[in-house]
């Protein structure tokens, strides 16, 4: 947050409050220390969590989050509770040229599994096709999965 605060630069944002940005900025967190929260404001961990199982359901739908007690989607579903294709929809079922689908999460765990060395391990929310139909696009458009030395490493874009 230093560096940010230190080297950011001032932008207009699509919610109209603003923020404060660096380009391409690399942060490194280990995991076995604990889990990397922003301290700068309150963060319900049980909803992080909540969000991540409901991203891996494959669901876009806020039905099950609300039933969890999770409102944090509830401002962009439609009436029905709807959100279009996000993150948990591409992460699980990103549609395929012969009409299939393809689940993007088991592949990379077949991956992790079978080919450790390969570079990749990725795992994309960022369907061009797709965007318009999202009630919100992604923050987080992909992420990749490293092995070394047996030690898992997860690089988020």
């Amino acid at each position: 947050m230093r560096h940010v605060f230190d080297s950011g630069v001032p932008k207009n944002d699509r919610t109209g409050t603003g923020t404060v940005s660096v380009f391409g900025y690399q942060m490194r967190f280990d995991l076995g220390d604990g889990f990397p929260l922003v301290t700068t404001k309150k963060v319900h961990f049980a909803s992080v969590a909540k969000e991540l199982l409901w991203f891996l359901r494959g669901d876009g739908n806020v039905s099950w989050l609300q039933e969890q007690g999770v409102t944090i989607w509830d401002e962009w579903a439609d009436e029905n509770g709807d959100l279009g294709p996000v993150y948990g929809v591409q992460w699980r079922s990103w549609p395929a040229p012969d009409g299939g689908h393809i689940d993007q999460m088991a592949e990379a765990v077949r991956l992790l599994r079978e080919e450790p060395d390969s570079r990749r391990i990725i795992v994309s929310a960022w369907n061009v096709a797709d965007l318009p139909k999202m009630a919100l696009q992604p923050c987080h458009a992909f992420f990749q999965l490293y092995v070394s030395d047996g030690r898992l490493s997860c690089q988020v874009y």
